[in-house]
């Protein structure tokens, strides 16, 4: 099993698809990567050698701000809106969608699971 950026990758999928499992590596990054190591798009985690797995660790570790950096990076971002009371802080801080949905309805996702308002029985005559 091969470990990157602290991430065991799956070693049965591609490398371009096992890659994505890293934090901030996307498909398009993970080309990159592959073109950079020379690694052909068909092969697999399990045909790699021990040299490619290396130099793969190496270009991610040295170009590319994944996994715990890049979450700190981004809690901090969100953070940095919520201290300046900003609107999309203020809408973080609420637990609301930030980028201009509707919250009429839907928005279960950020709101939470509905909750039902009391009192409000039908009355049968």
């Amino acid at each position: 099993m091969a470990r990157i950026a602290g991430v065991n990758i799956p070693t049965n999928k591609r490398v371009v698809i096992s890659l994505r499992y890293i934090y901030g590596i996307g498909p398009k990054h993970a080309e990159q990567i592959c073109e950079q190591v020379g690694i052909p798009a068909e092969r697999r985690v399990n045909q790699l050698t021990d040299d490619e797995v290396m130099k793969l660790r190496e270009v991610v570790d040295r170009d590319y701000r994944v996994e715990g950096d890049l979450r700190r990076e981004v809690a901090m971002n969100i953070k940095r809106l919520m201290d300046m009371a900003c609107y999309r802080g203020l809408r973080h801080r609420r637990g609301l969608p930030v980028r201009g949905q509707r919250t009429h309805t839907n928005a279960r996702t950020r709101k939470g699971k509905a909750v039902a308002i009391a009192g409000k029985k039908k009355v049968t005559k």
